[in-house]
């Protein structure tokens, strides 16, 4: 079973995601800012990210794929954004000139079969890499 890490400062966003996922056979895990969201992926190990961009601080979540990038234990884990920072005052502060390693982008309010294929997706590309030994595990 995929393990999913679902990082969100919003309970009920969480909770649906978590309908959702796990209706569809998903393990859920959930962070709420982007320091949680680190300690749970190094105790987790998930196969995958949905990640928020504005959560406690406005930028918040681009932390975590900063971050992810400089561990070899998390660089390789697909992470898809999810957020309404497109839509939201705050689009002048997304930085437009900065590499941002993200594998795909859902805008919220988010259809449930968009994100079950994009999940979908993903994670077969993730499971394709790991099996082919195309990235060093954790256990090596």
């Amino acid at each position: 079973m995929a393990k999913i890490l679902v990082v969100d400062d919003d309970p009920d966003f969480v909770e649906i995601t978590r309908l959702i996922l796990e209706s569809n056979n998903y393990e859920v895990i959930s962070a709420h800012d982007s320091a949680d969201a680190l300690d749970k992926m190094h105790q987790e190990k998930p196969d995958l990210v949905l990640l928020d961009i504005m959560m406690t601080q406005i930028l918040d979540g681009l932390t975590v794929p900063r971050e992810m990038l400089t561990d070899p234990d998390l660089e390789r884990i697909p992470i898809i954004v999810v957020s309404s920072i497109t839509s939201s005052p705050h689009i002048g502060e997304f930085p437009t000139d900065e590499y941002l390693a993200v594998d795909d982008w859902i805008s919220k309010p988010v259809q449930p079969g968009i994100l079950l294929e994009k999940v979908k997706r993903y994670l077969k590309r993730f499971q394709r890499e790991k099996n082919a030994g195309q990235f060093v595990s954790e256990s090596m």
